[in-house]
C-alpha cells in the first residue's frame, strides 16, 4: 500500500512525500524477506531524494539498496542499478565519493 501511495505522490509531483512513502514501504517489511521489493522501493526512494538535490542523502539510501540486493537475480533488479548509475553520472563526473563508491558496487552487482 505504502509503494502504491508514493507512486501518487510522485505522479502530483510531491517528491519528498514520495520518497517518505517509499521509505516506509521498505521499512514495513519483516527484515529478511522480500528483498526485492524492499531493493527496489530503497532506489525509489533514493530517486526522490536526488531529484530534491540531496546526492548524499541518496547515495546512503541506494548503498542500503544495494545492501538489499545482496543475492537477488532479478531483471527489474538490473534495471534499477542500471538506472542509478546514470542517475550518479554527472556526481561521479565531479568526482563525489558516495556516487564513485557506488559505481564501484553496481558494477559488481552486474557482473553476477
Amino acid at each position: 500500500m505504502h509503494s502504491r501511495t508514493a507512486k501518487v505522490f510522485e505522479t502530483l509531483g510531491d517528491r519528498r512525500g514520495a520518497a517518505e512513502q517509499y521509505a516506509v514501504a521498505a521499512a514495513s517489511r519483516p527484515p529478511g524477506t522480500y528483498a526485492r521489493i524492499v531493493a527496489l522501493d530503497l532506489v525509489a526512494q533514493a530517486e526522490m531524494q536526488a531529484a530534491q538535490g540531496g546526492v548524499e542523502q541518496a547515495c546512503a539510501t541506494w548503498g542500503r539498496a544495494m545492501d538489499a540486493m545482496d543475492g537477488v537475480h532479478s531483471v527489474r533488479a538490473r534495471k534499477a542499478v542500471l538506472a542509478m548509475r546514470r542517475s550518479l553520472t554527472p556526481f561521479r563526473a565531479r568526482g563525489l565519493r558516495c556516487a564513485q563508491e557506488l559505481d564501484g558496487r553496481a558494477v559488481d552487482f552486474l557482473r553476477d
